[in-house]
């Protein structure tokens, strides 16, 4: 039976593949994006509470009413924002899986989405099988800088939507008030939808706050914001995200998510709604990444790479131009192999593989872990 690949040049991640060459040549794993820490015990005994007392069957399709009611709760606190729980929240089983299910309610074929390059490797495959196009906007280092009276100049009568991440995956950038307000004007000028993927919200450092798109009314009205409980809780194998979008956005972002998932995890949902308003956890991790982020930062000084510039994520770009010419694919394959540093080719987050010779490390481990990384790369 002959078969029309909806995704024909897609292959296996560069994820799959360079945690793959990790395990096969006993190297030291800073590709993939995970901890190797647990999450907080406090939440795991919630959840085996919850198992305990029955919470074991379908949840409601949107989702916990408790959770959504903390998470409500949480963003009014946060931003002094009025969230709606019932009709503004949808619980969700990752947040890969709420960008997948958004990108299908609201994009349609023929239609174009901006983009943001480099770029989380979900986005363009979810807007393709939208028979839609990805329009790329390509940052580039050691900046990574973006300007808006270009973005604005790159939309046309086909653009439905512009997907924002911050901060930013792979570039450790993150968005500041100027940027947010430069957005609700384009918001205001454009009858445009924007994604905000603020997976990452509690990991910037330095002093640098989160400017959310739910902070700005008039850019939130038109705006569908994502999350990611894995990121927060050091539980990405939990698969729990959710999204906040006002509730004509929400209706359809439903529409899909029922036939999709239809529901998540039951006893997890009722742990998290018992912790998400845990604020002495969420305001520590922004100092718990940072020492990472610094530990190893120090550590690259003492190699040939040369570190750029990471406010928040916990993932550490580093160019290598004075170390090789080898394309960045290469590059990472070789050092995996040769040296027992497994990272990723930034070359992958670009639609077109362009290629500047930087790769990303991710720091979200023990100092253990970064130092013995350390002892190998500097070897280099």
């Amino acid at each position: 039976m002959p078969i029309h690949s909806k995704l024909p040049d897609v292959g296996t991640s560069i994820f799959a593949v360079m945690s793959g060459l990790a395990r096969e040549t006993g190297a030291i794993n800073l590709s993939q994006g995970f901890p190797n820490f647990d999450c907080p015990k406090p939440l795991k005994d919630l959840v085996y509470k919850h198992m305990i007392a029955g919470d074991n069957q379908y949840a409601p399709m949107p989702g916990v009413p408790a959770l959504r009611q903390s998470l409500a709760q949480k963003y009014r606190r946060l931003h002094g924002c009025d969230i709606d729980p019932d009709t503004e929240i949808t619980i969700t089983a990752g947040a890969t899986q709420a960008l997948f299910t958004a990108i299908t309610a609201l994009v349609d074929r023929g239609q174009e989405v901006i983009i943001f390059e480099p770029a989380y490797d979900s986005y363009v495959p979810s807007i393709r099988l939208c028979g839609a196009t990805p329009i790329p906007y390509k940052m580039q280092p050691p900046e990574y800088k973006v300007d808006w009276e270009r973005v604005e100049s790159m939309i046309t009568p086909k653009t439905k939507m512009i997907i924002i991440n911050t901060p930013h995956n792979p570039s450790g950038q993150v968005l500041l008030e100027e940027d947010l307000l430069a957005l609700q004007g384009i918001a205001l000028r454009h009858d445009l939808i924007f994604m905000f993927d603020e997976v990452y919200e509690h990991l910037i450092f330095d002093g640098i706050p989160h400017f959310s798109a739910l902070r700005y009314p008039e850019l939130y009205r038109k705006s569908v914001v994502v999350y990611s409980f894995g990121k927060t809780y050091h539980n990405t194998g939990w698969k729990m995200g959710y999204t906040i979008a006002p509730e004509e956005l929400t209706r359809e972002i439903r529409k899909v998510h029922q036939f999709n998932v239809f529901s998540v995890n039951t006893p997890i949902q009722h742990a998290l709604a018992d912790y998400v308003n845990n604020e002495e956890w969420y305001s520590a991790l922004p100092g718990f990444y940072q020492e990472k982020r610094d530990l190893f930062v120090d550590i690259l000084r003492q190699t040939r790479f040369e570190p750029v510039d990471c406010k928040g994520t916990y993932f550490q770009l580093a160019s290598y131009r004075t170390i090789s010419e080898e394309d960045d694919l290469s590059f990472a394959k070789r050092i995996t192999r040769e040296y027992g540093v497994a990272c990723i080719p930034v070359s992958a987050f670009y639609v077109d593989k362009s290629d500047f010779k930087v790769v990303r490390f991710c720091f979200a481990k023990t100092p253990d872990v970064l130092e013995a990384a350390g002892e190998r790369l500097i070897k280099i």
